[in-house]
């Protein structure tokens, strides 16, 4: 390794150790230790090719990968004997695949969603070249089912599916997938389809009380969520969980890997399941459920805290995200904030601390003070 190899990463060290606690407003788990498993990046591991079927390509971790997706498939109470997935590359290849199956079984149909939607959902649309409609969002960022039920009746000749989410971009706002099959239900909707972004809220939605209406025994076809966020993994990932009848209509055999091509990606990375198998397997259920109880509590510390410098702070109902008026750019910089027109948020993953929540609620005091100043 040369010096200037060695100064280049010692630099790039320094710039995320430094930067990385400072990260408040984007979904990422912190604190997770993968040692145990690092010994595995000196191999080349690919899970081409569907996960259930074996391929010629031997190195990799497709049955860890088998075991991640049946957990997901038994915590979203999918159907027995009716269920399939795998290791995405993030959310929006999970929102990709899901909106995929939809079109090759509804070719006509129109795609609704809401317009708090996040941005890759209308990108995956103009790839798969769907026709769609926004529909409005309440001010939560939960869809508007009055919208939904009048724009889905207008088109009520056409095959319906919905994209629903399970946690917005920028609220973390639910849908509430049992409503919208009771709108299929009163407009007489027999050819319909609902796919679930849960990136961030759908991981840890099953372990709510009250549960959210969002897995597939209550209505979904196909979900997707992040691996990275709530659970946590030094590599972007996600998985798609599916009807596996839905599935087995886009399998072709593929000679060259001597398996079946079902997944949007043909090399798949081995590594990120076994990153997830680490996790699940190390917390379990109830470690799971731990999880989930810390950083609700975190979250509630930060909303009761940020409320006394700033009365307009608010939350939705079991959320890890706090949403704040917007602050200056120095402090959307400082403290890596993701903000719109007028709000911005932080969200309380796993890893966070209180005591982040302090020094930042002391930033935002010193800066609302500098504005009252300027002000007056």
């Amino acid at each position: 390794m040369t010096d200037n190899t060695s100064r280049v990463l010692k630099d790039l060290m320094d710039e995320i150790s430094s930067t990385s606690p400072m990260t408040m407003g984007y979904p990422v788990s912190k604190g997770f230790d993968f040692s145990e498993v690092f010994p595995f990046l000196k191999y080349p591991l690919n899970n081409v090719g569907d996960p259930f079927i074996p391929s010629t390509y031997t190195v990799g971790s497709r049955e860890l990968e088998k075991e991640v997706i049946e957990f997901f498939s038994r915590l979203f109470r999918a159907e027995e004997d009716n269920w399939w997935g795998y290791v995405t590359n993030g959310g929006s290849e999970g929102n990709l695949y899901g909106l995929y199956l939809a079109r090759e079984l509804y070719p006509k149909a129109i795609v609704y969603y809401s317009e708090a939607t996040h941005y890759s959902v209308q990108k995956n649309l103009h790839l798969l070249n769907m026709p769609n409609i926004a529909i409005r969002s309440q001010a939560s960022g939960e869809i508007d089912y009055d919208d939904l039920e009048k724009t889905i009746s207008i088109n009520r000749q056409m095959p319906v599916i919905i994209l629903a989410n399970i946690g917005t971009t920028m609220t973390e706002a639910r849908d509430d997938v049992a409503k919208m099959k009771t709108i299929f239900k009163h407009l007489a909707i027999q050819h319909h389809y609902i796919h679930v972004d849960g990136a961030l809220s759908g991981s840890y939605a099953a372990f709510l009380e009250p549960r959210p209406a969002f897995d597939f025994e209550d209505g979904a076809d196909s979900i997707a969520i992040s691996g990275h966020k709530f659970f946590g993994s030094p590599i972007p990932c996600g998985m798609v969980i599916a009807k596996k009848n839905h599935r087995d209509r886009i399998a072709r055999s593929i000679d060259y890997i001597g398996s079946l091509d079902t997944t949007i990606s043909g090399s798949r990375n081995g590594h990120t399941p076994l990153f997830l198998w680490y996790m699940i397997s190390k917390l379990g259920i109830e470690g799971l459920k731990q999880r989930t109880m810390d950083c609700l509590d975190v979250a509630a510390y930060a909303e009761s805290a940020l409320k006394q410098v700033e009365p307009l702070v608010w939350r939705n109902p079991a959320a890890l995200t706090v949403n704040i008026p917007k602050p200056g750019e120095e402090l959307i910089k400082k403290w890596q904030l993701a903000s719109g027109k007028e709000w911005a948020h932080i969200i309380c993953m796993p890893g966070m601390q209180k005591t982040q929540i302090d020094d930042f609620v002391k930033d935002l005091e010193l800066h609302k003070a500098w504005q009252c100043a300027l002000a007056g």
